[in-house]
């Protein structure tokens, strides 16, 4: 804490923004169809599943962007 117990404001906030990125998936209606299909899977499904690792993507990039750096 700097400043007489002010916690210090490093710029993490913009980095915690892009974990809304993995929300836009929440809108079902926007990806409940059938076709594209993708080597036989429904896009419903597959969709579903590229989410997944994009999300994890995101997650890990936020994490290690606003991980606190070592001194020294």
């Amino acid at each position: 804490m700097a400043n007489g117990g002010e916690p210090e404001k490093n710029g993490v906030g913009g980095w915690l923004l892009l974990l809304l990125i993995p929300m836009l998936v929440v809108d079902v209606p926007f990806y409940n169809t059938v076709e594209p299909e993708l080597f036989g899977f429904p896009f419903f499904y597959w969709f579903q599943l590229v989410w997944i690792f994009v999300s994890m993507g995101v997650t890990a990039f936020v994490y290690y962007a606003t991980e606190p750096r070592g001194e020294g």
